[in-house]
C-alpha cells in the first residue's frame, strides 16, 4: 500500500491598493518577499489562518474573501505543501495607515505592480501570484501543480503560468 501523503497547509492572500499594486511583505527571518499569511493551526481552517496570520503580522483584521489559487506545491526540504491563495481584497489608504506590523515577523512591506511579481518573488510563488491576479480578475478559481496552471475551465491566462520551473528555483 502507498504511504498517503501529509501535506502541510499554508494560506495567504493577494491584498491591493487603490492603485492595484499587491501587498508584499518581507518576513523578519529571511531577505526574500511573500504574500501574507501562513500556516494553520491545528482545527483551523486555511482562510480562517489567513485572517488570523495577516492580522498578526499588519494589525489588519478582516475576513479574507474567496479562494482564488489551489496550489499543490512540494518543497524539497518541508515535504508536500497545499498553498491556498484568498482575495484579500482592497486596502485603502486609511487602512494602510493603520497598519501594525509586528517586527517579530515582518521586517517591511510594500506594495507592487503585478508586472514585477515575476522579480520580487521566489518563482514558485510568483506564478502562483500571477494566477491569483488573474483568478481575480477573471472571477475564477484556478488549481496548479508546482505554481503552473494544471487543469481549470478557464482559457490560459498568459505564458507566465504555463513556463516550467526554472532549474534552481523552487
Amino acid at each position: 500500500m502507498a504511504q498517503l501523503a501529509l501535506p502541510r497547509i499554508v494560506a495567504c492572500a493577494l491584498f491591493f491598493d487603490e492603485d492595484g499594486r499587491v501587498l508584499l511583505v518581507r518576513p523578519s527571518y529571511t531577505p526574500m518577499w511573500d504574500l501574507p499569511g501562513g500556516h494553520p493551526a491545528a482545527g483551523e481552517t486555511p482562510s480562517q489562518a489567513c485572517g488570523r496570520e495577516v492580522a498578526e503580522q499588519l494589525g489588519l483584521h478582516r475576513p479574507v474573501g474567496p479562494l482564488l489559487v489551489a496550489d499543490w506545491a512540494p518543497h524539497p526540504a518541508e515535504g508536500d505543501k497545499i498553498q491556498f491563495l484568498f482575495d484579500g481584497g482592497l486596502i485603502s489608504a486609511a487602512e494602510e495607515a493603520g497598519f501594525c506590523p509586528d517586527p517579530v515577523a515582518v521586517a517591511e512591506y510594500v506594495f507592487c505592480a503585478p508586472d514585477d511579481l515575476e522579480d520580487l518573488l521566489a518563482a514558485k510563488l510568483a506564478r502562483r501570484a500571477v494566477a491569483g491576479v488573474f483568478a481575480r480578475d477573471h472571477r475564477r478559481t484556478l488549481y496548479l501543480e508546482h505554481g503552473v496552471l494544471s487543469c481549470t475551465n478557464a482559457q490560459p491566462p498568459a505564458d507566465r503560468l504555463s513556463m516550467p520551473p526554472q532549474p534552481g528555483r523552487p
